[in-house]
């Protein structure tokens, strides 16, 4: 039996910390005067009426005073982004510690029979991620053909906002963790959970073996019923799955906590955001959010060599069936599917339609909250924010895919399937936590399956780019912390409507108020761990890489709150639930 050993940790630091070091005693207006032939270090302030003057000689017909304003604009903006602090990149290690790379992602290149990457093909990986010469990615060895994702993103640099080097995320659990081992539990069970709608989550068998799991793993981080209150429900289990009486929420997962995230608002209400569930305008057209979904039981890459296929790099996304009924979002499946096909941006800017069509409130902090003879427009109103929440979308992305590539290297959920499968056959043995081995999840998932591999939504499995963080996690938090800074968070949702029982239309939502804040929250969080449902992410990648996409776009309105005319300030609510003022 082939085992793996663990090797030495070794910190992992941002490359660009050395010049950072050295440049990090000047002052901005220093930096920025190197524009000019003669060395920074040598430079003077800027002179900006001498500046002035040489304006007004060389273009006379213009405003000398509104030049110099906007050069001073951008030099302020390049200012702000130098005095960021210094950020040390970090990993969990696992790309050291194991010398077979079981820890790290390697999908599309060559694998040996258990899934192991061939060594001198990641080599060739490992060397273009440390040259960072564009010829070494073109000589990076592939498998069957599937061509890796945009892996010099990261390296990419932007002019607003934070640089994808000044932003990071902590380590991700290491393979070998507790912590980990819940993640996979919970993801055994989303995989199970699929077709259980998101309304009978509350009287379904799946989700009450599913609660009762994870309460009991090790180390699980997702949110949990805090109160007092007993279910005190006895519920008929399905065929193998032991019967369930409610034990007290009291600090255990539950059926309304299930699968979510722990932003303000996450908790409260429908497990699916209003923003994907409302019908909207878009101009004059109307668009209804029934959508092309998946047939329930249908999962794919749980045979041995399907998978093995897929880690080799093929793609039989075409293989991919459809329900020929048009649909409302009713189930982690058409989650899953969603995420699978959107444009990345997609659900804030419908999230910024219908709280235009709503006529919620701007945010009080802003100048044209109360005017009396201003509305937004060019500013502040519709083209603004809609253009802006779509311009973050980007930026967000080539700050995590410098995470994905040149940081963390976390391996997929499919492929620590394939180690767990590999393990419970006897194939190999690898250090896996217990939790996962002894679980009930991936005890379901055998006799459903005849393989412990993690059941995914998609023929291909995940997409060909490292698994931490999440892109569309990063894109969410980014997306969604504009349109909060722009939008009065407390403002109440208009008509909040939940799917039928097939999905076919939507019936009123009866429950207590629900906020533009907790709903714009919840959207991020549907969209990144509907990315959990599909088995493509892990539960950290999308809580750690809301965080970073917030990140970026609070740098992105720091900057661009230096170009306004008039005194703008705006108040939003984090994912961690402390407020800031820009």
């Amino acid at each position: 039996m082939k085992k793996s050993k663990p090797s030495q940790e070794k910190p992992v630091a941002s490359s660009r910390r050395a010049f950072l070091t050295k440049v990090s005693a000047a002052t901005a207006t220093t930096i920025a005067a190197g524009v000019a032939s003669q060395p920074a270090s040598a430079q003077s302030p800027i002179d900006l009426e001498a500046l002035k003057k040489k304006v007004a000689l060389e273009i006379s017909d213009q405003d000398p005073n509104r030049i110099v304003k906007a050069y001073m604009c951008r030099v302020n903006a390049a200012g702000m982004a130098l005095q960021r602090p210094i950020i040390e990149q970090r990993s969990n290690n696992d790309d050291d510690r194991y010398p077979n790379k079981i820890g790290s992602y390697t999908k599309a290149l060559p694998h040996n029979q258990l899934g192991e990457v061939d060594a001198t093909a990641y080599a060739t990986l490992a060397r273009a991620r440390t040259t960072q010469n564009p010829d070494d990615f073109e000589l990076i060895q592939l498998g069957l053909g599937r061509k890796l994702t945009s892996p010099q993103a990261g390296l990419a640099m932007d002019l607003e906002g934070p640089d994808s080097h000044h932003v990071t995320l902590p380590p991700a659990p290491r393979f070998d963790s507790a912590e980990e081992a819940g993640e996979m539990v919970e993801l055994y069970w989303m995989s199970l959970a699929r077709d259980v709608h998101f309304s009978d989550y509350a009287n379904n068998p799946i989700i009450a073996a599913a609660a009762e799991e994870i309460s009991r793993l090790t180390d699980f981080r997702g949110p949990r019923n805090n109160t007092r209150t007993s279910l005190n429900t006895q519920v008929e289990a399905a065929p193998t799955l032991s019967s369930f009486r409610g034990r007290r929420s009291n600090g255990a997962v539950t059926a309304q906590t299930i699968f979510r995230n722990s932003t303000p608002g996450d908790l409260n209400g429908p497990w699916l955001s209003q923003f994907l569930t409302l019908d909207f305008s878009f101009g004059a057209n109307y668009f209804s959010q029934k959508m092309k979904t998946l047939p329930a039981g249908v999962d794919y890459m749980t045979n041995y060599q399907d998978w093995l296929d897929v880690q080799n790099g093929a793609d039989p996304s075409a293989n991919i069936q459809y329900d020929p009924t048009p649909r409302y979002i009713r189930n982690l499946r058409d989650v899953a599917q969603w995420v699978h096909v959107d444009a990345l941006y997609q659900a804030y800017l419908q999230a910024c339609l219908i709280i235009l069509e709503q006529g919620t409130r701007l945010d009080p902090g802003l100048p044209l909250y109360n005017s009396k003879a201003q509305a937004g427009f060019a500013q502040c109103g519709g083209p603004h924010i809609l253009s802006l929440v779509t311009e973050v979308a980007t930026r967000a992305l080539k700050a995590v895919w410098y995470q994905k590539w040149f940081v963390h290297h976390r391996l997929r959920p499919e492929e620590f399937g394939g180690r767990v499968h590999n393990h419970m056959t006897r194939a190999a043995e690898y250090p896996i936590h217990s939790d996962v081995l002894n679980s009930r999840a991936v005890a379901e998932t055998y006799r459903k399956y005849g393989t412990y591999l993690l059941p995914a939504a998609f023929p291909e499995g995940s997409p060909t780019h490292t698994s931490y963080g999440s892109g569309h996690a990063t894109v969410a938090g980014a997306c969604s912390t504009i349109l909060k800074a722009f939008f009065d968070e407390s403002d109440i949702i208009k008509n909040p409507k939940v799917p039928n029982a097939d999905g076919t239309s939507l019936v009123p939502y009866l429950g207590p108020e629900l906020t533009v804040g907790g709903e714009l929250n919840k959207v991020a969080s549907n969209v990144a761990n509907g990315r959990n449902g599909a088995g493509v992410h892990w539960r950290t990648d999308a809580v750690n890489s809301l965080k970073l996409g917030e990140a970026v776009a609070i740098g992105i309105l720091e900057e661009q709150k230096l170009t306004y005319n008039d005194d703008v300030q705006m108040t939003l609510t984090k994912f961690d639930g402390t407020k800031i003022t820009i």
